[in-house]
């Protein structure tokens, strides 16, 4: 018996010793309970949290947990954490629903709100922004450029759910050591600046991969960044090594980028500049995006210099094996502009541009390219233009490159869409949605949440994404599954952190709408369960 009391106790310790660990982390100003250098990360002593994110495998283990509970946590911080199990996270996140902000304002050498250095860490349910008065001109005296996070290393790393916004930099950086990442379900907007030659500078994301693991970008929100929505891109002139390759867009919505700085910029570029030929941006799939501008004019026309989505950069590196399929892509004159290309399939698009500019360069790949079943919208009848070559209607593009057999095209002003165009549902958490949605003449549009399994009696919020601090609607979903979703603006119809980053039109909208139980939920701790069950099924 003393044998077998003897067994189960090791098991007991064995289970306890592999219990996931929870930590708790409050700001350093917290009236009750301050987070210190000196917490041991209990509730009742917590850390702060630069203590927390610098701490080694030996205290933060694979599959623990670091809460972030409510507050404002002042600084530039840095993350170190590592798990070194194989397939388990640390994870870092706010408390529940707990309002929790990075608040990057403050004096330090740091070019980051939050630099990321540790491998397998998940970020995920807060914010990172700048707070109170700071300068976006460059020329200031007393400006300084941070951007939000610096993923520069270590990998396997998941940015989810986290709201970058107001860095005057770039909102997101994932760098080419950083493989395996990824990031999903995040709203990223107003981040940049005004450099010295009066242009915008500061990405939504930029994002680079020099790993064979594919880098995820899925189901983001990216608006009124200074610059360019996401860049998939290296700057370097004379590469030695490949750092553009294995990237996934997938359901994004990015719109809007550049309108701060008072022009419209790429919502999405995939190039390199890479003069030697060895840099090229290859692998890399853009799928079930939807990529918009305020393009429209008040006589109806679009504007000029409105660039979409732009496909290569300099002859020496074009762009390989590149898929783009499914896209909503809405510009200006310039739209769509494949500049340099030499593998590209090309299909199921929705396009609304003056042209299809292709680099002239470019022809001698069209054999490579595989272009079918788009729709485009312009205004031109010759609407396929090879710079300084030709311009081509339809049937002479098709005739003479055999290319978009199957396509069509229209006049913009029979330019329409479905009025539901996307509803993403988040991966973790189940009851929380991206919505786009477009109605030609700004009416209310009804989304059908029939096939997602929300049960009806369930409230729901409605947050407009330009104005999120806003609740736009509440209410309870009715038998029938289906919420209405206001379009007009009216009250939302202000200009947003300055005169420059316009609201969306009516016409097109985008939404964030979390689904909540109205049932009280009783939460069982599993790893307490677990040990009671076992010690029942022993007769204790």
């Amino acid at each position: 018996m003393k044998h077998f009391l003897s067994i189960v106790f090791s098991i007991c310790i064995s289970l306890i010793g592999y219990a996931q660990q929870e930590f708790h982390v409050f700001p350093k100003d917290h009236v009750e309970t301050p987070g210190t250098q000196s917490g041991t990360g209990s509730m009742a002593n917590p850390w702060d949290l630069q203590t927390a994110l610098r701490l080694n495998s030996k205290v933060v283990k694979s599959g623990d947990t670091i809460w972030l509970h409510e507050g404002v946590y002042n600084g530039r911080f840095v993350s170190a954490l590592e798990s070194v199990e194989p397939d388990q996270f640390i994870t870092v996140s706010g408390y529940k629903n707990d309002k929790v902000i990075l608040n990057g304002n403050v004096s330090s050498s740091r070019s980051a709100v939050l630099e990321v250095i540790g491998k397998q860490v998940i970020y995920k349910n807060f914010e990172v922004t700048w707070m109170g008065e700071f300068s976006r001109d460059e020329n200031d005296a007393d400006f300084q450029a941070c951007g939000g996070i610096a993923h520069l290393r270590g990998e396997n790393c998941r940015f989810y759910n986290l709201k970058i916004y107001n860095n005057p930099a770039l909102g997101i950086g994932s760098w080419k050591h950083s493989a395996g990442s990824s990031i999903e379900n995040c709203i990223i907007y107003n981040n940049g600046f005004i450099a010295k030659d009066g242009k915008g500078r500061g990405e939504g994301i930029y994002v680079q991969n020099k790993s064979e693991e594919v880098r995820l970008i899925k189901n983001n929100i990216l608006f009124n960044n200074y610059y360019k929505g996401i860049e998939v891109w290296s700057a370097g002139k004379r590469a030695t090594q490949q750092v553009v390759k294995n990237i996934a867009l997938e359901g994004n919505i990015v719109f809007n980028s550049g309108s701060p700085a008072g022009r419209f910029y790429d919502n999405v570029i995939v190039a390199s500049n890479d003069k030697n030929g060895i840099n090229v941006a290859k692998d890399i799939s853009i799928l079930n995006n939807i990529f918009y501008h305020n393009s429209r004019q008040p006589n109806g026309n679009i504007y000029g210099d409105a660039p979409s989505l732009t496909l290569g950069f300099i002859a020496k590196a074009p762009i390989e094996n590149v898929v783009v399929d499914g896209n909503i892509i809405i510009g200006g004159y310039n739209g769509l502009r494949i500049l340099q290309a030499k593998s590209l399939r090309f299909t199921n698009n929705k396009i609304h541009t003056g042209i299809v500019q292709v680099g002239p360069s470019v022809s001698d790949y069209f054999p490579e390219w595989e272009f079918n079943s788009n729709r485009i919208y312009s205004s031109l009848k010759k609407p396929f233009r090879v710079p300084r070559v030709e311009d081509y209607a339809l049937d002479s593009w098709q005739s003479k490159f055999n290319l978009d057999r199957d396509s069509s095209l229209s006049e913009l002003s029979d330019f329409d869409l479905e009025n539901v165009l996307s509803v993403a549902r988040h991966n973790q958490n189940n009851n929380k949605f991206h919505i786009a949605l477009f109605n030609a003449e700004g009416n209310n549009v009804t989304v059908d949440f029939s096939e997602y399994g929300i049960n009806s009696q369930m409230a729901y919020t409605i947050y407009d994404v330009e104005n999120s601090e806003v609740v736009l609607k509440k209410g309870v979903l009715a038998q029938d599954n289906k919420v209405t979703f206001p379009m007009q603006l009216t009250k939302f119809e202000k200009p947003l952190h300055n005169s420059e980053a316009k609201k969306t039109l009516s016409n097109f909208g985008v939404f964030v709408i979390e689904f909540e139980n109205q049932r009280t939920v009783q939460i069982i701790d599993d790893k307490q369960n677990l040990i009671e069950r076992f010690f029942k099924w022993l007769g204790f």
